[in-house]
């Protein structure tokens, strides 16, 4: 039989516990926010030496340099274990300490809330060290429910590492609050993924995140994902996602039934092919933003209305897709009044203007001033240059000086009559030095008398076949589209569905050949 003893405790272990015991006792009777010292030299000597310091301090930075302060961790993180009673009183102390800042803490009343004002004092110091304000925090109070250590920090350091320079991190949080409660590896890293998977460069996601934060709450499997997918099955290169998302990142957030498909089976029915829409859809993504039914099919009834005719709608659209966002009856009010007082140009010209560059709704009126006035200065009646502008409405946009310098070249070396000028207003459009002076040279040189049209008027290659035929053919119009989304060529070809196979190279040069 074995007999086990029990050592009688020393009395300094003895000693050690009932001092343990008593600072626990007169912890928990205390108030919380008290802070009585121990009032025993002997006992403060043995806490001093055997328990770790309260206060520490870790700082935390996503950053190598020390280019900013980092961010300080804070000391406690929640508070202290409490019962029913003591948090009841803990809340009041704390909703009273939000008060006394002018914070109105009625939305935290379903909340869980730190056990002492010091952590809740932290909360709201580090929220306004990175530029937040208490109407900041009155507009989403919510936010002063996220721990510094586990949810704020964590998320500041993400955003920073992917591109949103500390400096409007405040900026960033002000507008989308609610990134404070996201999970940094379950919800924010997958959505850069995406980002990055749809070929948007690194050092735009900061770009895109400022621009739209709320792309940050999104699930992948959602919106995003059958956005860009609609666009790419209506022809959108899945290499321009990204460009497009980065020029105009709400796109991400378009529902395809309620709003893209919408827009794009209007577009289509209104006689723009769908292959060029998805070409204008990639340089001009901001266009899926217009309301259709509040913007786009008033200003395209506001068109009718001023006198472009419905068949030249899908051309207007495609050159200026803007104009499809604009405050269009007034400017086009402002316009035709104009047209019509300082260049003589009655409603139905004016259309025909529209029709050929809509851009003129929005040009300055004392830039189309400018060369109206100097046609006028050169002896040409204000009757033939309503006429040239009708006929090539580009000459209003025109650098004055290029004019002068064609116009010379015109008169002094070509010492052609006015009336050619009036019959090919284009003339003004053309490069003098890549285009007038080399080409009228070389029909100089082979004694060659022809109109202006027909040297200038056509590319390269369709110049030099011309001067090596022994005849002048009659000139052709340029390419126009038609109502069904098919595009006329030159010669009555179509660009039918079935040509859908071909590359868009093959395309290209087809109708370079063709004219």
């Amino acid at each position: 039989m074995s007999l086990i003893f029990r050592r009688k405790p020393s009395l300094n272990l003895q000693l050690y516990r009932s001092i343990y015991v008593n600072s626990l006792i007169t912890h928990v009777s205390e108030p919380i926010h008290s802070s009585k010292p121990l009032e025993n030299s002997h006992i403060q000597k043995i806490s001093n030496s055997r328990v770790l310091p309260r206060r520490s301090h870790f700082f935390y930075s996503t950053q190598s340099n020390n280019k900013f302060p980092e961010y300080e961790m804070p000391t406690v993180t929640w508070g202290v274990v409490q019962g029913r009673k003591e948090k009841l009183v803990s809340r009041v102390i704390i909703c009273d300490y939000l008060k006394g800042l002018g914070i109105i803490p009625d939305e935290l009343e379903d909340l869980e809330l730190p056990s002492t004002t010091e952590v809740m004092k932290e909360r709201v110091e580090f929220l306004q060290k990175i530029g937040l304000t208490i109407d900041d925090m009155n507009e989403y109070p919510l936010m002063l429910g996220c721990s510094v250590r586990k949810n704020i920090i964590p998320v500041l350091g993400y955003l920073e590492k992917v591109g949103i320079s500390r400096a409007k991190l405040g900026e960033f949080i002000r507008s989308y609050p609610q990134v404070l409660h996201a999970s940094v590896v379950v919800e924010l890293v997958p959505v850069i993924k995406f980002l990055r998977g749809i070929d948007i460069e690194r050092q735009d996601i900061g770009y895109v995140l400022t621009r739209y934060p709320e792309i940050l709450g999104f699930k992948l499997e959602g919106t995003m994902s059958t956005s860009v997918g609609y666009l790419v099955s209506i022809g959108v290169n899945p290499r321009d996602i990204g460009p497009m998302v980065t020029q105009f990142p709400y796109l991400l957030g378009m529902r395809v039934g309620t709003r893209i498909k919408p827009l794009v089976d209007y577009l289509i029915a209104l006689g723009i092919p769908k292959k060029i829409l998805a070409r204008m859809l990639e340089k001009r993504p901001y266009v899926l933003g217009y309301d259709l039914e509040e913007t786009i099919k008033p200003n395209v009834d506001c068109l009718v209305s001023f006198g472009v005719r419905r068949e030249m709608l899908a051309s207007v659209i495609a050159q200026y897709p803007q104009i499809l966002g604009l405050p269009l009856k007034a400017k086009l009010s402002s316009q035709q009044y104009f047209f019509s007082l300082k260049l003589k140009i009655d409603p139905e010209g004016f259309a025909s203007v529209i029709e050929k560059m809509p851009q003129i709704v929005s040009l300055n009126q004392t830039v189309i001033l400018r060369p109206i006035e100097f046609l006028r200065a050169r002896g040409i009646v204000a009757k033939d240059v309503a006429r040239m502008v009708i006929k090539s409405p580009q000459l209003v946009a025109l650098q004055v000086e290029l004019m002068k310098n064609s116009f010379h070249f015109f008169k002094c070396e070509m010492k052609r009559a006015f009336e050619e000028v009036v019959e090919f207003p284009e003339y003004f459009t053309y490069s003098l030095d890549s285009r007038i002076r080399p080409r009228y040279q070389r029909l100089s040189n082979k004694g060659i008398r022809c109109s202006l049209a027909w040297f200038l008027n056509c590319s390269d290659q369709r110049f030099e076949e011309r001067l090596q035929a022994d005849y002048i053919e009659v000139e052709s119009e340029g390419p126009s589209f038609c109502m069904g989304g098919k595009l006329e060529l030159p010669g009555g070809e179509l660009l039918s569905d079935e040509d859908e196979d071909e590359s868009d190279d093959e395309v290209l040069y087809r109708r370079t050949v063709s004219l």
